[in-house]
């Protein structure tokens, strides 16, 4: 079970839903994507969905 008060903290500045001064996303929650063909066992094999650069959704 989920709990209600979970954070997710964000350093990717250039992502509309980031608040830059507390590094945390914004949304009550993202989409975590795997990247198709990438099996390195680490972090790379998945990505932010949720991302919307700051610039172009506007």
């Amino acid at each position: 079970m989920m709990n209600e008060n979970q954070k997710i903290n964000c350093t990717v500045t250039s992502c509309k839903h980031n608040d830059k001064q507390r590094q945390e996303c914004q949304l009550q929650q993202i989409i975590v994507t795997p990247i198709i063909g990438c099996n390195t066992k680490q972090s790379d094999e998945s990505m932010c969905s949720s991302y919307r650069n700051e610039n172009l959704d506007k």
